[in-house]
């Protein structure tokens, strides 16, 4: 078993910076891939970013590539996300599983979510 717990989001003005935290808990954090999704309002939830479990290798969305970084440490998985737009504002969530994936169906374990909202 997984436990994830999102924080970070918040309100941000365009071109502003957050950064998402995601903590986990459970022996088998270590061995996971995590992964980053959002979804707006009356929108399917969208992959953002995966990192192995290693963290050697990380994959992102066209949406957010060279504008958000993923990260992981012992116990967490951070989402450094840098020059947002008003198109960024939806509710992120983690994920963890054994293999990293663009289908939001394939990730076992999941974060509530954090709210982000970037206002123009």
């Amino acid at each position: 078993q997984v436990q994830l717990v999102e924080s970070g989001g918040g309100l941000v003005q365009a071109g502003g910076s957050l950064r998402l935290s995601c903590a986990a808990s459970g022996r088998a954090f270590s061995s996971y891939a995590m992964g980053w999704f959002r979804q707006a309002p009356g929108k399917e939830r969208e992959y953002i970013a995966a990192i192995s479990w290693s963290g050697g290798s990380a994959h992102y969305a066209d949406s957010v590539k060279g504008r958000f970084t993923i990260s992981r440490d012992k116990n967490t998985v951070y989402l450094q996300m840098n020059t947002l737009k008003p198109d960024d504002t939806a509710v992120y969530y983690c994920a963890a599983a054994p293999k990293a994936s663009g289908v939001a169906g394939t990730w076992d374990y999941w974060g509530q979510g954090t709210q982000v909202t970037v206002s123009s």
